[in-house]
């Protein structure tokens, strides 16, 4: 008799938990990501400002499960859900909407950008939710500098200098402090036309404070905190246009040649894949057991997930989606089990964080609230221990600590990938060997 099958779909922290919590079940866990590698996302915006490598914050996803036999890794992108016939539909370079069948099928499909509704907003400020867009964001970050050491007029250098972050929630808070580091420490002696530290460092936002989540107290210090690593805060007001030139906020054009967006996100096409009741945002409306309503064998995690707790729904933050990840594979594996099932999920806060700049973060748990140098090392502590691996923790670990006391940063490079280019004489020469040849 063959075992039952177990799809999960998306390798981020609520796939990566339900597969690893199915490691000693009798079936066969079939785990599908568009990429083959799992990335820790907290940490995109260190590789975007030169902190770390890529590799440092990714792991490929065949190497984690390379010990648990029963769980497959395929790269492919699902399409959609058919949940009379159970099965999935899987994209890959060579074949178009495979079907996998399943008997359980875990939804961890994530987030991408929200532009709330601009979606014309994409071309000229880019997100930071993958790999590719860290590398994109470090490229456009460090090419501003080299064009600024290059132009002759002057007039042109506050425009190349000039960086613009829309969205003071945690990402656009790091990323602001650790590009006011980059520019300010980093960067100081590399060039010879140019004051780095010249460059201007903007945050929007239409909320009336940054760090949203956070108590009144604690988002008064983070914004105290970039105010005096140099970071111009500007609240209360979104933007109203963003092109090639830069962005208008309030009326006003601040012109920028690197915009990057750090505000909302959405959550993935599963509602739709599914066609059951979704909230607002387009999150899968889930019961108490992760399930969606009239299908037990169905779980929905993470960002893709909404689910109330104590009267709000609960963040999209790593811990949710690792919680209910882990939850979810046990309930399977009990059910497989013949055990009873667990008790509703229950998420439990092991509280908030958020770094700004170095050495000082700010952190919220229950009733307590720290704000400065131990708040920074619990941030740290706590990161180092979610990443994937031994090896990422201890490489991250040494380079946080070299950073920390030299202010050198561990990758700088500019990387473009061109495409494959055919060699063409030039016309004069042509012209040349053939009246040469006559």
């Amino acid at each position: 008799m063959p075992q039952p099958r177990i799809v999960i779909v998306g390798a981020g922290f609520g796939g990566l938990a339900a597969a690893k919590a199915l490691k000693r079940a009798h079936a066969e866990v079939v785990l599908i990501d568009r990429t083959n590698h799992n990335v820790f996302q907290p940490l995109l915006y260190q590789v975007a400002t030169s902190v770390l490598t890529p590799s440092q914050i990714a792991t490929p996803i065949r190497s984690i499960f390379r010990n648990q036999k029963n769980t497959t890794v395929i790269m492919g992108e699902v399409t959609g859900v058919d949940k009379d016939q159970k099965c999935v539909f899987v994209s890959d370079s060579d074949r178009q909407n495979v079907p996998l069948t399943y008997d359980y099928l875990i939804l961890a499909t994530g987030s991408t950008h929200s532009y709330f509704g601009h979606n014309e907003f994409a071309e000229f400020a880019p997100g930071l939710k993958t790999l590719a867009d860290a590398e994109a964001a470090r490229n456009k970050i460090l090419q501003a500098f080299e064009l600024a050491e290059a132009e002759e007029d002057p007039s042109r250098h506050p425009e190349l200098l000039t960086f613009v972050l829309v969205g003071a929630g945690p990402t656009g808070v790091e990323m602001a402090g650790a590009l006011a580091i980059l520019v300010r420490t980093a960067l100081k002696s590399d060039f010879r036309r140019i004051d780095p530290a010249s460059a201007r460092i903007v945050l929007v936002d239409m909320a009336p404070r940054v760090l949203g989540p956070f108590s009144e107290n604690l988002s008064k210090a983070a914004k105290q905190r970039l105010e005096r690593l140099g970071v111009e805060v500007r609240l209360g007001h979104g933007v109203d246009l963003i092109d090639a030139e830069g962005v208008v906020v309030a009326g006003e054009r601040i012109a920028s040649k690197t915009v990057i967006w750090t505000a909302g996100v959405a959550p993935s096409p599963a509602g739709k894949w599914l066609n059951v009741e979704t909230d607002r945002a387009g999150r899968v409306r889930i019961q108490k057991d992760l399930t969606v309503p009239g299908h037990p064998e169905i779980f929905v995690v993470g960002d893709t997930a909404s689910l109330d707790q104590n009267g709000k729904p609960l963040a999209g933050v790593a811990q949710v989606a690792i919680q209910q990840g882990r939850y979810a594979g046990k309930l399977i594996h009990k059910r497989l089990a013949g055990y009873p099932p667990p008790r509703p999920f229950s998420y439990f806060d092991k509280g908030t964080l958020a770094v700004v700049g170095k050495g000082f973060a700010v952190l919220q748990t229950g009733k307590v609230q720290i704000s400065g140098l131990t708040a920074w090392l619990t941030w740290a502590a706590v990161h180092l221990q979610f990443l994937s691996t031994s090896s990422l923790r201890l490489t991250v670990l040494l380079q946080w600590a070299w950073t920390y006391l030299t202010g050198q940063r561990g990758d700088r490079l500019i990387v473009i990938h061109h495409g494959p280019e055919i060699a063409k004489p030039a016309p004069d020469s042509t012209a040349k060997s053939t009246s040469a040849g006559k």
